[in-house]
C-alpha cells in the first residue's frame, strides 16, 4: 500500500466524524433513557464470545456474516459480535436468572463480514430492546410501540410499517407436511414473488387442494389493511393454527394502528425474511429515501433453550448510524472564544465558563484559524470589570 492509499479503509466500514458523532452520542442518550422510562435496564454484551455460544438458534445468516478467530488461551473458535441479539438472549437465560418479564436495552458496535441486506454497512452501532418471559400479544405490541417512539425520538417522517407473522407460513408448512427441502424449494419461490415457480412446488409437493390453492394465494396477498380481509377467505378452511397467527396478527395491527394512525401499514403474508429465526409477528419499518428497514424486529422464542431456561423472547434493533442520519445536524455556533494570552484572571473565568456547561476554545500560541472556524459565537474579552462575555463582531471592533 503506497502512503497515498493508507487513509482508505475496508469496503463496509465507516469512520463517523464532527457534528455527526455528537448527533449519534445525543440520539444514544435520548434512546437509553426513553427505554429507561419504560422499564428496560441496559446491559453491555462482550464484542467477543465462542462460537457455539454466539450462533446458537441463529441459523445460518448470522452465521456467514461473523467473524471467526481462534482464541490464543483455550484453543476454541470465538467470534466477533455480529448481532447482539442472542448475547442478550444468553444474558437472560444464563446470567440474570430472573422470574418473570424480563426487559433489556443496549448500544454497542458490531461487526460483520458482509453487508446486511437490510441495515446497511458492516460496522453498524446496534442499539435496541429485547423483552423476555413473556408469550402475550401485549408484549408484541409494547415492541412495535417502542420501537414507533424511538423512530420519533430519532426524527423519522412517514414511516411505513411492515408487519407479518411467520406462523401463517410455518402451519401451512406443518399441514402439508413439507420437508426440509420442500421448505427452503418454497421459500426461495415465495422470496422471488414467483408464480410460475410457486405453482411448480404446489403442483411437485402439496396433494390437498385446499391446501395447494392456499399455497398459491400466499404469493398475492400482500398490501395494506384489505390484505387482512382477503386473508380470512383465503384461509376460512386453513388449519386453527393458521387462523390463529392471522387473528394474533389483526390484533396487532388494530392495537398499534389505534395508538398511531398516521403510520403507514403494509402486510406481506409470505415475507420470510428470518424464517429459521423468528416464531410469530415480524415487522420492519421504513421511511422515503432509505432503501433500507431503519427498525426491524418480531418474535423468537426459546432462543434461551441452548443455555438451559427456554424463555419467549421478541424485540427489536436498529443502526445508530442510520438513525442519526435522519435529522443532519449542523456544526453549532455556541462556543466561547479565549486568547491564547497568559493573563490574570483568564483561566479562572473560562473554569466558571465551562462549570456552567459552556463550551470554551482556548486559543494556541501563533493559531493562524479564528473564532468562527471554531465554532464560536463569544468571545472573552478583559475589561475593568474583568472578564467578560461579547459578541464576535462586537469584540472585534472594539
Amino acid at each position: 500500500m503506497t502512503i497515498a492509499d493508507r487513509w482508505l479503509l475496508p469496503d463496509g466500514m465507516d469512520e463517523v466524524l464532527p457534528p455527526q458523532a455528537s448527533r449519534m452520542e445525543e440520539l444514544r442518550r435520548a434512546l437509553l433513557d426513553l427505554y429507561h422510562l419504560w422499564g428496560y435496564d441496559q446491559v453491555m454484551p462482550p464484542p467477543v464470545e465462542f462460537l457455539d455460544s454466539l450462533l446458537t438458534g441463529t441459523g445460518t445468516d448470522l452465521d456467514l456474516q461473523t467473524f471467526k478467530l481462534t482464541d490464543q488461551l483455550s484453543g476454541r473458535m470465538m467470534g466477533v459480535s455480529a448481532d447482539v441479539t442472542p448475547q442478550v438472549a444468553r444474558m437472560d437465560a444464563h446470567s440474570l436468572k430472573r422470574e418473570g418479564p424480563v426487559r433489556l436495552c443496549y448500544c454497542t458496535n458490531v461487526l460483520r463480514a458482509k453487508a446486511d441486506q437490510h441495515q446497511g454497512g458492516r460496522s453498524p452501532v446496534q442499539v435496541g430492546v429485547e423483552l423476555f418471559g413473556h408469550a402475550s400479544l401485549a408484549a408484541d405490541l409494547e415492541i412495535l410501540l417502542l420501537a414507533l417512539e424511538s423512530l420519533d425520538v430519532a426524527g423519522a417522517h412517514e414511516i411505513h410499517l411492515a408487519l407479518g407473522h411467520v406462523g401463517i407460513y410455518r402451519n401451512l408448512v406443518q399441514a402439508a407436511d413439507l420437508n426440509q427441502d420442500a421448505q427452503e424449494a418454497f421459500s426461495a419461490a415465495l422470496a422471488l414473488k414467483s408464480p410460475g415457480q410457486l405453482e411448480e412446488q404446489v403442483t411437485r409437493h402439496v396433494s390437498d387442494p385446499a391446501l395447494a390453492d392456499m399455497f398459491r394465494a400466499l404469493e398475492e396477498l400482500h398490501g395494506g389493511p384489505e390484505v387482512l380481509e382477503r386473508a380470512r377467505e383465503v384461509f376460512a378452511e386453513a388449519p386453527q393454527a393458521v387462523n390463529d397467527a392471522l387473528d394474533k396478527l389483526c390484533d396487532l395491527y388494530r392495537g398499534v394502528s389505534a395508538e398511531h394512525p398516521e403510520v403507514a401499514y403494509y402486510f406481506d403474508l409470505s415475507e420470510l425474511r428470518g424464517y429459521q429465526y423468528h416464531t410469530g409477528m415480524m415487522f420492519a419499518a421504513y421511511v422515503p429515501g432509505y432503501g433500507q428497514a431503519l427498525a426491524k424486529g418480531g418474535r423468537y422464542d426459546d432462543t434461551g433453550r441452548a443455555f438451559g431456561r427456554a424463555r419467549p423472547a421478541t424485540g427489536f434493533s436498529m443502526d445508530l448510524k442510520v438513525l442519526a442520519s435522519l435529522a443532519p445536524k449542523e456544526p453549532a455556533k455556541d462556543a466561547v472564544w479565549a486568547p491564547a494570552e497568559d493573563a490574570e484572571g483568564l483561566s479562572e473565568a473560562i473554569q466558571a465558563l465551562r462549570a456552567q456547561g459552556r463550551r470554551v476554545v482556548r486559543a494556541l500560541p501563533g493559531q493562524r484559524t479564528g473564532a468562527e472556524q471554531h465554532g464560536c459565537c463569544e468571545r472573552l474579552v478583559s475589561t475593568k470589570q474583568g472578564w467578560t462575555l461579547a459578541p464576535l463582531d462586537e469584540a472585534e471592533s472594539a
